[in-house]
This record gives structure tokens, C-alpha cells and sequence, in this order.
């Protein structure tokens, strides 16, 4: 089995998408204002966002974003006029991460965990 896509919703396509790309995501699919999809830029999976009227109350999604160059990533972001929740963070958990919120407040987590994001040393047997 492989992740194929996350569908987030959007009150705003427009706005979202242009958040997005600043993110260095591709845009592959442009049915607008109603859905779009992007193309990561390393992986296979994609991102999309469909047009709600109103947000889920309890928003409880998280997206998470590996990256291997993490602190760099996050300075290009912040000159590109993305703003952080929390900036590089090593966690207990071994990984370290950033976290923002998209136009929406979906949760965004830009990480870099190695060989600790799928074998930590707790991990299952």
C-alpha cells in the first residue's frame, strides 16, 4: 500500500494555494475555486485542498513534512514571509521540528528524524 494523497479543506483556495507554492509545492491540478492538488517536492504522494464553507470546528489534522535540511528550509520560509509556531525544536521524541499553521490552521510540521522517524529506539519489534 502506498499514501496516495491528504485532502485538507479550504474556505480559501485561492489564498491556499499561493501559501503552498511559498512552500515549494507544485500545483498539478487546478479545478478552482473548488479543488486543487500539489505535487511534493521529493516522494510520491500529493497534497490537496477542497472548498468547504466552514472549517471543521475541532480541527485536529497535522500534516508533516520531512525535510533533511530543516533549519535552512525554515530561514527561507521566514524570508519568504512564512511565520512559525515554533522554530527548529529538537523533541523528546528524537526528531526536530518546526510548526506552522496554513491559512486555514490546518497544522503544519516541517521535521528531520532520520533514521529515527520510522526505527526509534522504542520502536515494536
Amino acid at each position: 500500500m502506498n499514501l496516495n494523497q491528504v485532502t485538507l479543506p479550504s474556505i480559501n483556495i485561492e489564498k491556499s494555494v499561493a501559501f503552498y507554492k511559498k512552500l515549494g509545492l507544485h500545483l498539478i491540478v487546478d479545478a478552482s475555486p473548488n479543488y486543487v492538488r500539489f505535487e511534493l517536492p521529493s516522494g510520491d504522494s500529493t497534497l490537496s485542498l477542497h472548498l468547504v464553507d466552514t472549517l471543521p470546528h475541532e480541527n485536529n489534522i497535522t500534516i508533516y513534512f520531512e525535510n533533511d535540511n530543516l533549519d535552512e528550509e525554515v530561514r527561507k520560509l521566514e524570508e519568504k514571509g512564512i511565520q512559525f509556531t515554533l522554530l527548529p525544536t529538537d523533541q523528546p521524541w528524537l526528531w526536530r521540528e518546526a510548526r506552522l499553521k496554513d491559512p486555514d490552521g490546518n497544522q503544519l510540521i516541517l521535521f528531520k528524524a532520520g533514521e529515527n522517524r520510522k526505527s526509534p529506539p522504542w520502536r515494536v519489534g
